[in-house]
């Protein structure tokens, strides 16, 4: 009989600084060989499980812990974190913050090294590595020069290549594009095989993971595992939606057309999903749906015209580009990693200076404005909220720019003005160290609107947040936006956020615009999503799979449905 190579049973922790326990009696086998996606909503003990698994807890977060839990036959609290090492490789959301080595090939044999292996022993198997996972190219790059599915490759040899039987992933899709999310998808679901590895994924974006084959789907929430099972049994009885998590687009599709995922069979590859008369089901839908056209913004606020800008000659990273933003627009700015997604932001606040090209901004040319005064314009917030906080209280954070500016007399009244539009007026005196990510991130918004900008710039609003505090910011920037007429550029990699709230998609690729439409086209042109590193939409390929007359009338008409759903809930909250 074999035996589980991870067994927690009836274990429950608590850490020192909290009142009550963050793990509550779980019993968990994984078996060698498992791929495992560990999923549940912030907050659900996801990560603490996580860190007992590579010896974090006890050793590094220590407190009160009852029940065992056993890592490769090894007790946690008898083993330590240089111990569990060597059966636990970890690979973080943020892979630059594990690099070490100034060249990939030094990151990779860093571990080695520690090890005391000889030269030769550590050339053969970094070279080992660096030809299984593609990084033989790489091997004299800088960790940080290369690309985010690179690195995460890079981080993966330098745990693998101590012989680790177990990978741990934190969040591995957070930081990357669509391609290089489901090319790391795909890897991991090899190397699962051809490593004979016991994988565990602790991931918010459930739909990309399920496309590696997962053999097993576990749901924590308050601490406590919810659901335990095969995919196909948990997404069947839909109990992801009812646990406050994401649900594959392609099955909320279906239950729309009137399609039970009770009779569904391979309800977890859309790509081989059968039901009854789904075909016939969709194809009525469809064509009892009718599109409407969305209403143009005319108003042009943001105009620019043959921008190029280049970190080194001769080398363009933005090149004659020329692009248009109206007033009351809410614009999805897309492409893969490297591509000018930022640097363009930088340019338009000011950060950086073309080398040519113009930026009109509200009839004004922005070349004549500086930093802090195209802030007052053009609010700029980063993905991290907690790179721009500097203040000890809300309130305080809220009206910095107020007072830096020499504004005194209406400081009170515009500040607190702004904290009631943002949801934090009651949070208003509270410290920041007190606030969830979702509520520092509405801090950060809040402080540049009290500037009164007509536009924001949001580099990855929702990376890494679960289904609540997305749909908490994503509804509060849309509330802003169709209310206030706030212009909003929104950076992303997540297909879905640019279907979901925005009605038009700018693809940069080459430091060029390549196609500037709405996302449902984008999302259904092949050359774009290759060019772009995006990802096919499942309800691309639920169109696909059944061969609906239109993919891109499809997947059109299914946003607009879920749009009018959504705002017919905020309807409903607002009246009560």
């Amino acid at each position: 009989m074999i035996k589980p190579i991870i067994s927690f049973k009836d274990f429950s922790f608590q850490y020192e600084a909290q009142a009550e326990a963050t793990l509550k009696h779980i019993n968990l086998d994984i078996y060698p060989g498992e791929k495992v996606l560990v999923a549940g909503a912030s907050g659900s003990g996801k990560s603490t499980l996580g860190r007992c698994l590579n010896g974090l807890i006890p050793q590094a977060y220590p407190g009160k812990f009852s029940g065992s839990c056993t890592v490769n036959g090894k007790p946690i609290t008898e083993s330590s974190i240089f111990d569990l090492s060597f059966d636990v490789g970890t690979v973080l959301q943020d892979p630059d913050s594990q690099f070490v080595g100034l060249t990939v090939v030094e990151d990779l044999a860093f571990s080695l090294e520690n090890d005391c292996w000889s030269q030769a022993k550590m050339r053969q198997a970094t070279q080992k590595w660096a030809a299984r996972l593609q990084l033989k190219p790489l091997l004299q790059h800088a960790p940080q020069e290369i690309s985010g599915g690179q690195k995460q490759r890079v981080a993966m040899a330098g745990v693998l290549i101590d012989e680790s039987k177990i990978l741990l992933f934190d969040e591995p899709l957070a930081s990357l594009d669509p391609a290089s999310g489901a090319a790391s998808i795909q890897l991991i679901d090899q190397l699962t095989t051809s490593e004979e590895l016991t994988v565990i994924l602790i991931e918010h974006r459930i739909e990309e993971v399920l496309r590696g084959k997962i053999d097993r789907l576990v749901v924590l929430q308050d601490g406590q595992i919810v659901a335990n099972g095969q995919p196909e049994e948990i997404l069947r009885a839909s109990l992801l939606q009812q646990l406050g998590l994401r649900e594959p687009l392609y099955l909320n599709a279906l239950k729309k057309s009137g399609v039970s995922l009770q009779s569904c069979t391979e309800i977890a590859d859309v790509k081989h999903i059968t039901a009854p008369q789904a075909k016939e089901k969709l194809e009525q839908w469809m064509t009892g749906t009718q599109l409407k056209q969305p209403v143009p913004k005319k108003e042009e606020l943001l105009k620019i015209k043959n921008l190029t800008f280049s970190y080194a000659k001769d080398k363009p990273v933005i090149n004659n580009l020329s692009l248009t933003i109206h007033k009351g627009e809410m614009v999805s700015l897309v492409g893969r990693n490297g591509t000018g997604k930022s640097t363009l932001s930088n340019l338009i606040t000011g950060f950086l200076t073309p080398q040519q090209g113009t930026l009109t901004f509200s009839g004004k040319e922005l070349e004549a404005l500086s930093v802090k005064e195209r802030a007052e314009q053009i609010g700029y917030i980063l993905q991290n909220p907690n790179q721009m906080i500097s203040k000890t209280t809300v309130f305080d954070e809220v009206a910095s720019g107020l007072r830096l500016r020499g504004i005194t007399a209406e400081i009170e009244d515009k500040t607190n003005a702004v904290l009631k539009v943002c949801g934090l007026y009651e949070m208003r005196h509270w410290p920041i160290s007190a606030l969830s990510f979702g509520q520092k991130k509405r801090v950060t918004i809040a402080a540049v609107l009290v500037l009164e900008p007509q536009m924001l710039i949001l580099d990855e609003p929702t990376a890494g947040q679960d289904l609540q505090h997305y749909t908490e910011i994503m509804t509060f920037l849309e509330n802003l936006n169709r209310k206030q007429q706030l212009t909003i550029i929104l950076i992303t990699h997540d297909c879905h956020l640019m279907l979901e709230y925005t009605e038009r998609t700018i693809v940069l690729a080459g430091g060029r615009v390549i196609k500037d439409a709405a996302p449902a086209q984008i999302l259904t042109d092949e050359e774009v999503i290759q060019r772009a590193a995006l990802a096919k939409t499942s309800l691309f390929e639920l169109a696909d799979r059944f061969r609906l007359p239109s993919a891109t009338e499809f997947v059109a008409k299914f946003i607009q449905a879920e749009r009018k759903e959504r705002a017919d809930e905020q309807s409903i909250s607002n009246r009560i």
